[in-house]
């Protein structure tokens, strides 16, 4: 039985250090990642969010740290909001000076169906911190509208 040296926080979050050698066989994913090396340059990298409620509000918060608000697009429908955005590494690192390498540089994207549908015009997205903040002010279905009717 192999022993496995790697530590709680490595065992944790599928990292390993970049010195170390991959002696067993594994797949070609799990060596692309224990190399650091998360995505194709093809491929997006997807935001982690949360998403609760309020009485009025439905409200998705993503960590974006290193992301400018005009370097982010946020779409809303009344079912659906996408956020996309390109995080950029602001100097260049050689790859054998690096001893660990977990964070996530290029472009990213989530699409989230939203519980109920929303009014996409009066929705506000804020950035504060390296947190996104979305506040989607809920359609009420049961509320009813009332019309006069104008006399031509």
């Amino acid at each position: 039985m192999l022993r496995d040296n790697r530590s709680f926080f490595e065992k944790l979050t599928g990292s390993t250090r970049m010195d170390e050698e991959i002696t067993n066989e594994e797949p070609q994913a799990e060596l692309a990642r224990s190399k650091g090396e998360w995505l194709t340059s093809d491929e997006e990298g997807q935001l982690t969010v949360d998403v609760f409620q309020t009485p009025d509000e439905i409200i998705i918060q993503s960590t974006v740290a290193g992301v400018k608000p005009d370097e982010m697009d946020v779409s809303i429908t009344q079912d659906m909001v996408t956020i996309k955005g390109k995080r950029q590494r602001a100097h260049e690192v050689t790859e054998k000076d690096f001893f660990y390498r977990e964070l996530y540089w290029g472009t990213f994207s989530r699409s989230i169906l939203l519980p109920q549908e929303v009014d996409a015009d009066a929705a506000i997205a804020s950035l504060k911190n390296g947190l996104l903040t979305v506040r989607l002010p809920k359609l009420d279905k049961s509320r009813t509208q009332k019309l006069k009717v104008k006399m031509e």
